[in-house]
């Protein structure tokens, strides 16, 4: 029987309880098609520090090179933000072990699931039918371009947004494959009009538009996209865009899956790849069993899918969400306000539930 070496890294804030919710997920997965899961455990972020002073110890990053998926909860700390002259930092931590790892390409699903129509703040007739999948560049861009300094008197501060045709030709490819395997639409979404690297990035996604005649690609200004995203997000299928758009955008698109607690992602490169919710530490509800496990999940799902091609376990674990859903289970973030029915969980029982339904 082949062994899966799989590293959680629950982080900080609320994730080790969001991945404890996923972990019971795979473990069911494992007995119910007799799968071989192995688990290790590492430090990243807050804690890596205070345990280290390293947000991503080398101990970590070794693990997680000889593993062969990870699933990662998040990461941050209010100390951080209230104090921003703080060299070492959480973020720094999963950073460097997306470049370590070569992910530069972030994949979110943002689908909503019929009976979570009532949990969005718009109106269901927009929302219904929605189903969109963001690739994000990881790796480069604004976050990762060079130099990026503040001037020596503090008071201005300035970074690069830098990409080349390379680093956007690979997400490019990975993007429009996507797209001829479901409705054959591509938003590339940039800044044309203004920065010069979104126009070597539209130059270049229209070179690889040529080796996929059979989508239909739509370069669209960020500005733009945001509002359409609100306005009519069914026209959305496949988007591609640039690592700080494509942070700004999928948050945004939270809204139309009802809450950041449903959304799952995939950083994926040419090896090992990490599984994890899009939200962030909650640091305000972490310890309360309050947080929703279902992106953690749902990353499982995908991590099922893409690290190991076993597509009908992905597929199980999604049906298992769904039924939990449709029997009235929600975390309190996704619970519809208007009505009485929902039967609200916390995050363990929710996580042991999904677990029971496969």
């Amino acid at each position: 029987m082949k062994a899966y070496r799989i590293l959680t890294i629950s982080g900080d804030g609320i994730g080790p309880e969001v991945t404890a919710g996923g972990k019971a997920v795979l473990e069911a997965v494992a007995r119910k098609y007799t799968l071989d899961f192995q688990f290790e455990e590492a430090l990243l972020g807050h804690v890596a520090i205070e345990a280290t002073g390293n947000p991503l110890p080398d101990e970590t990053l070794e693990k997680a090179q000889n593993s062969d998926a990870i699933l990662f909860g998040a990461i941050g700390h209010p100390k951080y933000d209230n104090d921003p002259s703080l060299k070492v930092r959480p973020e720094q931590g999963l950073l460097k072990i997306r470049k370590e790892l070569g992910l530069y390409t972030n994949i979110r699903p943002i689908k909503l699931f019929d009976e979570l129509i009532g949990a969005s703040s718009l109106k269901p007739e927009i929302l219904k039918g929605s189903d969109i999948l963001f690739f994000r560049e990881l790796t480069g861009g604004v976050y990762f371009g060079q130099p990026r300094e503040r001037s020596a008197d503090g008071e201005t501060a300035f970074d690069t947004m830098i990409y080349s045709k390379s680093e956007v030709r690979r997400i490019a490819h990975k993007a429009f494959q996507a797209a001829q395997k479901r409705r054959k639409i591509l938003h590339s979404v940039d800044k044309a009009n203004v920065l010069a690297s979104s126009r070597l990035w539209r130059e270049t996604v229209t070179e690889v538009a040529q080796d996929y005649p059979d989508v239909k690609v739509r370069h669209t200004f960020v500005d733009a996209a945001s509002m359409m995203l609100i306005k009519n997000p069914k026209q959305f299928d496949v988007v591609l865009t640039g690592n700080l758009f494509g942070d700004i955008l999928t948050d945004e698109a939270s809204q139309i899956a009802g809450s950041m607690g449903m959304l799952a992602s995939a950083s994926v490169g040419d090896k090992t790849g990490i599984y994890e919710p899009i939200h962030g530490s909650a640091p305000d509800i972490a310890g309360k069993n309050l947080a929703n496990p279902l992106a953690s999940i749902l990353s499982v799902a995908l991590m099922l899918e893409i690290a190991f091609d076993l597509k009908e376990p992905a597929n199980q674990v999604i049906k298992a969400v769904e039924k939990t859903l449709k029997a009235g289970w929600r975390t309190t973030d996704i619970a519809d306000k208007s009505t009485e029915s929902d039967k609200i969980l916390g995050t363990k029982e929710m996580g042991t539930l999904v677990a029971e339904m496969l």
